[in-house]
């Protein structure tokens, strides 16, 4: 390692979403065009490796990119199936590849603005500044934006119930036209569950392509095996029985209440899933990336302890009182999810998902819950 350290006004550690999302947010701001900015990375990313979906009412900053997006979502539980509109929100899709094009694009154009491959082994806080140390070199800044998750700390804790979201989704190409292009399943719990939340994800975006994702909520991850199998057998049910698989994809993503920004301190801040950016309930974090990169960015200028940047609310707390249920009783997830769509508008589930809602629409949702199981875990995370 080399004992020469070199400064920069910023450092981002990770190239992924939240990282590159930063960056480009400080590329077109112009109070960051005269600063420094040091991104690192093991790989510069480009590949598709990733599909990140979520809903927005408005046109926003990834439209241009946009692989496809519905209007109308699916929903099937054990009783019911249902088809609604969710306007004025917009369900949106996006591929990585096209994500980091468009990223790359524009900072690339930014002189202030570099990009290092190097391993990141370790970030520590000194007396007044933050240093990354690589397998190269040493660098130091008073702003530190790391999105790399150097610990499972939050596994082996007690205090906050960790399941995850894991998955293994198959890019499917059809010979003949079999898929309606207008509706997105947004879960089908009708798939056997077998003691697990486990459900059905799909996303058609073409009449003979669509996006397969066999995901469970839960603590273990399966076989490989078990999920590719899950999905060969959900499409045969369906008839669709002549078809290639075009792409694959795997992800795990924590769901926790932990509080992961507990590590910020006065120089470094954790962002992304190290950040506990994921929404714990239910794992989407694109839609609470693009939140709080225009909140950190806000935060950045003030020249401020990034240890004060995140605040908990209670929609911590529902999420924690969620996955208290979900630890206990795993088996209950599609009858949760299940009455939630089936009493309350979609567009009320997803402003609430977006910790957008009033206290009173919050009592409105949680007296067409499961009263006696949100109680029995009320009472017990209180006393």
């Amino acid at each position: 390692m080399n004992s020469a350290s070199k400064n920069f006004d910023y450092i981002i550690v990770g190239g992924g979403a939240s990282g590159l999302m930063i960056a480009y947010r400080m590329s077109r701001d112009a109070y960051f065009h005269n600063k420094s900015i040091l991104i690192l990375d093991q790989v510069k990313k480009s590949n598709n490796d990733k599909t990140w979906c979520f809903w927005e009412k408005k046109k926003g900053d990834w439209d241009d990119i946009l692989n496809h997006f519905w209007k109308d979502i699916i929903f099937k539980g054990d009783s019911e199936a249902m088809q609604t509109s969710i306007e004025p929100y917009v369900y949106k899709m996006i591929k990585s590849s096209d994500f980091y094009k468009k990223i790359w694009k524009t900072i690339g154009t930014k002189k202030n603005i570099q990009f290092s491959e190097e391993n990141v082994v370790e970030i520590q806080q000194e007396q007044s500044f933050g240093v990354v140390y690589t397998t190269q070199n040493e660098y130091h800044s008073k702003k530190i934006i790391n999105s790399i998750l150097f610990t499972d700390a939050y596994q082996k804790q007690q205090k906050y119930p960790t399941l995850q979201q894991h998955f293994v989704g198959y890019f499917v190409r059809t010979k003949e036209p079999v898929f309606t292009t207008n509706a997105a399943t947004f879960m089908d719990f009708t798939i056997p569950q077998k003691g697990n939340t486990r459900f059905m994800y799909i996303l058609p975006y073409a009449e003979n392509e669509a996006l397969f994702e066999y995901t469970l909520f839960s603590k273990e991850l399966l076989d490989y095996t078990t999920y590719t199998d899950a999905i060969k057998s959900y499409l045969k049910e369906k008839n669709i029985t002549d078809y290639e698989i075009v792409e694959k994809e795997q992800g795990a993503i924590p769901m926790t209440s932990y509080k992961f920004w507990n590590s910020n301190s006065d120089n470094i801040i954790y962002i992304g899933t190290a950040g506990g950016w994921s929404k714990a309930s239910t794992g989407f974090t694109f839609k609470n990336i693009d939140k709080k990169t225009r909140l950190l960015i806000h935060h950045l200028k003030k020249e401020t302890s990034l240890k004060s940047f995140q605040k908990t609310n209670r929609f911590w707390f529902y999420d924690l009182l969620l996955l208290d249920i979900l630890s206990k009783h795993n088996e209950k997830g599609a009858a949760v999810f299940s009455r939630m769509f089936k009493k309350l508008s979609p567009q009320l589930i997803l402003k609430f998902l977006d910790e957008e809602t009033t206290f009173t629409e919050e009592l409105k949702i949680f007296s067409n819950m499961q009263i006696r199981l949100f109680s029995k875990a009320l009472i017990k995370r209180l006393f």
